[in-house]
């Protein structure tokens, strides 16, 4: 996935980026697409994608405590992780006796795949088995039969027939006899061009004889653009469960596999990275998607959001600033989106135990609709350190800022003058925090 890891640097570009906010959506969403495409994504799949990211981006606003382009990375991060399938696949057969089919083109690797999924379930204590129904390769039943006497598994196949049907009917018959409770059942390849219907029409006729659990398309992470069309094509003939990509140790692009998912609703169960038996790992998409956007380096921004998602500490973080009088530009961000949802600061102050015994003035902390909206373009066009460090600020800074947010100078200088009436305003407010202990409220969280 070469061409995927180029997003890392886009990613890197646009945080630290510092144009307008709309114009550096717009460059970032080209990258996408290009990069996307040339990793042989469907060109359907990345447009409609990359449309549903950027309207998101323009329209939507970020909740408080979050930076516009930390929102719009989360934006892309979560729409790529849905395109990957989602949350991880579960490993675990939801029941027992467990019944597996694999189905793919030829060369793509299933019995392989087979062997390994054998391998990795027998792993975690279970007693999987392995029967072969192809009938058209002759090496298959030995490579199979192969691969289950060297992980130590049974095995079912018939060498001289020419029903795969029947093959498969006593082979699960036979399996559960000897005790497997997952059964892996290896089938012949299929073109899935539309030449070989009778190939096609044999695995339908499979898929009703033995009622698998799970059908499992195996994707050769060369095969490209035709993935599209081709998942689409076996889900037509037997829904796909579930997906496992082959061949991703070389410099395969991948991006087939992701057209795959969207055209299956499928998700991606399984990656093979290698020839070795133990080279088959559980898919993450989550993860996934976090190595090739650069994620790794910035789990801050993510656990941001989960935050956010899942207590009041916003809220907790104003009372801090509060209480300690140290206030930067990336609180005062927040600040603002508060004020947004719940109204004028001094309301909001007001609603902090102990303060609301307090005078404050409002006139010096209210601000208009129309300023908010601007402050909030001006900081979207601030790097991280000026954000920390508002002092570094100077003459050269506001005029660049100013060109990025669309703003003239003097509106920089007016949020500059903002900020620091508000930490004014805060350390006022430590100064007090004795009569805030009298109140009931703790010096610190």
């Amino acid at each position: 996935m070469k061409e995927l890891s180029k997003l890392k640097e886009a990613v890197a570009g646009f945080l630290k980026g510092s144009g307008s906010y709309k114009e550096a959506v717009n460059n970032f969403i080209k990258e996408l697409q290009k990069t996307l495409i040339k990793s042989d994504v469907n060109v359907k799949v990345v447009l409609e994608l990359t449309k549903e990211i950027k309207e998101k981006a323009l329209e939507s606003e970020p909740p408080p405590g979050v930076l516009r382009r930390e929102w719009f990375i989360k934006i892309v991060y979560d729409s790529l992780v849905e395109l990957f399938g989602g949350e991880a696949p579960e490993i675990t057969p939801k029941k027992l006796p467990w019944v597996i089919m694999l189905v793919g083109i030829q060369g793509a690797g299933k019995t392989t795949t087979a062997g390994k999924i054998a391998y990795f379930y027998k792993r975690k204590g279970y007693r999987p088995g392995l029967m072969t129904t192809d009938t058209y390769r002759p090496a298959a039943y030995d490579q199979l039969k192969q691969l289950a006497e060297k992980i130590g598994v049974p095995f079912y196949g018939e060498k001289d027939s020419k029903d795969p049907v029947k093959i498969a009917k006593n082979g699960l018959r036979e399996l559960l006899r000897m005790g497997a409770n997952i059964i892996i059942t290896d089938t012949a390849g299929r073109h899935g061009y539309g030449e070989e219907e009778y190939l096609l029409k044999e695995m339908e006729d499979l898929a009703k004889a033995i009622q698998p659990d799970e059908i499992v398309l195996v994707i050769d992470a060369y095969i490209g653009q035709k993935a599209y069309d081709l998942a689409k094509r076996f889900h037509e003939r037997t829904p796909i469960g579930s997906i496992v990509i082959t061949k991703l140790d070389g410099t395969a692009k991948g991006g087939g596999a992701i057209s795959a998912v969207a055209a299956t609703g499928a998700r991606i169960k399984f990656v093979g990275d290698g020839e070795k038996i133990e080279n088959l790992e559980a898919f993450n998409p989550r993860k996934f998607v976090s190595r090739i956007l650069g994620l790794g380096d910035l789990e801050t921004l993510l656990e941001k959001f989960k935050a956010l998602e899942e207590s009041d500490k916003v809220e907790k973080r104003f009372q801090k600033a509060m209480l300690t009088g140290k206030l930067t530009l990336r609180d005062l961000y927040a600040q603002i989106q508060s004020i947004k949802k719940l109204g004028p600061l001094a309301k909001v102050l007001q609603m902090i135990p102990g303060i609301s015994m307090m005078p404050i003035d409002d006139e010096k902390v209210r601000l208009s609709e129309e300023k908010m909206d601007m402050y909030l373009h001006i900081m979207d066009s601030m790097t991280y350190e000026e954000l920390d460090n508002p002092h570094i600020i100077d003459r050269r800074r506001i005029n660049r800022i100013a060109r990025g947010s669309g703003t003239r100078p003097e509106d920089v200088k007016d949020l500059l003058h903002y900020y620091d009436t508000t930490k004014k305003m805060l350390k006022t407010l430590k100064r007090k925090k004795g009569l805030l202990r009298k109140l009931g409220m703790k010096g610190g969280f």
